[in-house]
């Protein structure tokens, strides 16, 4: 068994300008995580499994510290060509690939809230300089499954019509995804986080409910983002996680990356106000964007979203990857934090 550890991580993310944040203690969680794998045995492969790992990302609300990799497999470390996201890349050995392999991916996290002052002397005169973010331009524009014209469109110019201030059409256009879906992954549809199915729909996961925000806030020519990562249950400090969950940040000029997550606030109404302008401590992120090409030489279509391990055997993508995550808290009485 191989070991490969990164003392910490702390590499941030470009563009990364943070807005105003409220001052006072800051609630935050302290904890290890486990991102486990399996690749199952694939005597009749004729090839070898290339396997891609995200991993954890730090910046001004996530520390990443004692970052471990265990796996009988070689890897690098790698990013992706156009958000930078990290992840681990995997080449066993031919016979590592026919017996089935493991990955053990293991760090410790402390997550901050992620509030913004969206008071108007903070609107007026901004508190973080504008990211000199090469892509800030890819947050206007479509995802495959985030067009910008058609119904996305005719509904951000229904919803947003008569707004002066992109603060007034963000809100609005919160108000309205939080009006009109339902959180709800019955049947079938849902999870793909398409747009247009989900304005049709009008249901969905987190991924639905946040294509729909983003589509609408990049047709009124606001910047916005897809972040993904894995939810910490709010009243347990360890056990397993069945699957991940995602959000949103858009941007407003002299004022930086602005939270937002709109499944959160659907399920916990009275957090309405809170999930506009911010993100609580009960989360870990890992990625970012869609449409995602992972290097070096994935040969399947770019991935939707990356939260999940994605192989492949001659260019085929694995469909049977097994996995395991959970959590265990570290300190449940942190020091305060303050701004």
């Amino acid at each position: 068994m191989l070991s490969f550890v990164v003392l910490a991580v702390v590499a941030v993310h470009r563009g990364r300008a943070t807005a105003a944040e409220p001052s006072g203690a800051v609630p935050a969680r302290s904890f290890e995580f486990t991102y486990q794998v399996h690749v199952p045995a694939n005597a009749d492969s004729g090839g070898p499994t290339h396997l891609w790992i995200p991993l954890p990302q730090a910046d001004g609300y996530q520390d990443i510290r004692g970052l471990r990799v265990d796996s009988a497999a070689s890897h690098v470390w790698g990013h992706d060509p156009e958000y930078g996201n990290a992840f681990a890349a995997f080449t066993p050995t031919m016979q590592q690939s026919v017996a089935g392999f493991d990955v053990v991916l293991r760090f410790t996290a402390v997550r901050r809230e992620h509030r913004v002052a969206l008071d108007a002397a903070a609107l007026q005169n901004g508190a973080a300089p504008a990211p000199r973010d090469p892509d800030l331009q890819r947050y206007l524009e479509p995802d495959k499954l985030v067009p910008l014209n058609g119904p996305i469109a005719e509904l951000a110019r229904e919803h947003a019509a008569g707004d002066t201030t992109p603060i007034q059409k963000a809100r609005h256009i919160y108000d309205y995804v939080l009006a009109t879906m339902r959180y709800d992954k019955s049947g079938e549809g849902w999870g793909r986080g398409d747009a247009v199915w989900a304005c049709t729909s009008k249901r969905g996961n987190c991924t639905d409910f946040h294509s729909l925000f983003i589509g609408m806030m990049r047709s009124s020519g606001i910047p916005a983002r897809f972040e993904i990562g894995f939810p910490l249950p709010e009243n347990k400090t360890e056990g397993d996680i069945s699957g991940y969950h995602c959000w949103a940040e858009f941007y407003l000029a002299g004022l930086g990356w602005v939270p937002v997550d709109a499944s959160e606030a659907w399920k916990n109404p009275a957090k309405r106000d809170f999930f506009f302008g911010g993100h609580d401590a009960n989360r870990v992120f890992f990625t970012y964007g869609r449409d995602i090409r992972l290097s070096p030489d994935q040969k399947g279509e770019p991935l939707n979203y990356f939260i999940y391990p994605y192989g492949e055997v001659n260019g085929q993508p694995v469909k049977n990857l097994q996995t395991h995550f959970s959590f265990r808290e570290v300190s449940s009485q942190l020091p305060a934090v303050t701004r």
